[in-house]
């Protein structure tokens, strides 16, 4: 497994692929930087009358829920339906999951009118996603996330899709194969928007990865080892922020394939 996901970095840079992102503002341009620096080409295309077109010659669709204005809703279910309709990998960000009760019924929308390849959230959206209250505060995880791994694989075997849920230690699942990833770092939780980079990461590997769980995986430990890296020459966090971005840019397959730390298991 580590090794099939650390192929997929070379995968990107050979492709290039033309990842479809709808983020939030707060993080719109790390996400575009973050994508640029894996090797993939980044689009913030949120306009209503363009999503759906956009999303049929995109590589992949990153769709992240964060501040969702009602144009951007309108935009990223057109962007959803245009992913379908032409069999484009659909990653969701379910940001502030089970702290605000808009977001579940956008997403609820979401999954009526698609199917998803990756679900990736934080703790405690997915265990939101799943049905157990009180895990988040604002776009944050809180608590100890008692029974993420059993949330996390219940959820994946419903939806059907990939859940990816990042931590301390990052889960990934499609009901059947369950991945733990150990790398990272504390940095990552002291910049914004470092879970929506990897939102982004993960719909880049999705792009060039037929099997979503290696994609997501892929993705997730590419942003952990980066953080990694990045904290070895960075000690604060607004330079750990741009180091991010350059150690990102300095990964490679065999890097990645020594550096990656993951645990895998059936369930």
């Amino acid at each position: 497994m580590t090794q099939a996901a650390a192929n997929v970095i070379d995968r990107v840079r050979q492709t290039r692929p033309l990842i479809h992102s709808i983020t939030n503002y707060v993080t719109v341009n790390d996400v575009a930087n973050i994508l640029l620096s894996f090797g993939a080409a980044p689009a913030m295309v949120e306009t209503f009358d363009e999503a759906y077109d956009f999303a049929q010659f995109s590589s992949a669709l990153y769709l992240n829920l964060g501040t969702l204005p009602p144009e951007q809703e309108a935009a990223g279910v057109q962007a959803v339906l245009g992913a379908g309709a032409s069999g484009r990998p659909v990653v969701v960000d379910p940001v502030a999951l089970g702290a605000v009760p808009r977001k579940e019924r956008v997403l609820n929308h979401l999954l009526r009118v698609s199917k998803p390849a990756i679900i990736k959230g934080n703790g405690g959206e997915i265990l939101s996603l799943a049905g157990v209250a009180g895990a988040t505060r604002g776009v944050d995880a809180v608590g100890e996330l008692a029974g993420l791994e059993e949330s996390a694989v219940e959820s994946a075997r419903r939806l059907g899709c990939v859940i990816a849920a990042t931590g301390p230690t990052d889960i990934v699942t499609d009901g059947t194969r369950l991945v733990q990833v150990h790398n990272g770092h504390e940095l990552l939780t002291k910049v914004t928007g470092t879970g929506c980079m990897a939102g982004a990461l993960v719909a880049a590997a999705a792009a060039v990865e037929t099997d979503p769980l290696v994609a997501a995986v892929a993705g997730i430990m590419a942003m952990g080892i980066a953080g990694e890296l990045a904290a070895k020459v960075a000690a604060l966090p607004g330079s750990f922020r741009i180091a991010l971005i350059d150690s990102t840019y300095q990964l490679t397959t065999a890097k990645v394939a020594e550096l990656g730390r993951i645990d895998v298991r059936s369930v």
